[in-house]
């Protein structure tokens, strides 16, 4: 699988509250563009809109702070990865919902640290969700 080199660098910070504040700030910006569900367009999918706001759901329900911060770590380089890139990502049906597709982008940090981010796309309606990010 090829990844996409990434041009920003991680979040830095030392524990849960530091780096999720920086997230935070990052998604209330994007917030702010729109008066309905946050998105940003994805270069990929042809311009189509991904959602944010279930990435921030899945974050809070499944994961202690630690696991919760070293996957924020990633989010800004998460985020640019769905923008621009155009290198094919590995795609998936979900096992128990045939309906829905899962898509994997691989990544490499400004500090060549590898990572992934997932998207899921609902093929009844062609919406996309990011769901999650995670260093391998």
């Amino acid at each position: 699988m090829e990844h996409y080199q990434t041009q920003t660098s991680r979040l830095t910070g030392t524990n849960y509250k530091e780096i999720y504040k920086k997230a935070i700030n990052i998604y209330r910006n994007i917030c702010r563009k729109t008066k309905r569900r946050a998105y940003i367009r994805s270069t990929y999918f042809k311009k189509s809109k991904i959602f944010l706001g279930p990435f921030w759901q899945h974050l809070e329900d499944k994961f202690s702070n630690n696991d919760k911060a070293r996957r924020l770590k990633y989010y800004a380089c998460a985020l640019e990865i769905i923008e621009k890139s155009k290198i094919n990502p590995t795609s998936k049906e979900n096992i128990d919902k045939p309906s829905e597709i899962f898509h994997r982008f691989g990544g490499i940090t400004r500090d060549q640290k590898s990572f992934y981010v997932q998207i899921k796309e609902d093929k009844r309606n062609g919406e996309k969700y990011l769901i999650s990010i995670f260093p391998i």
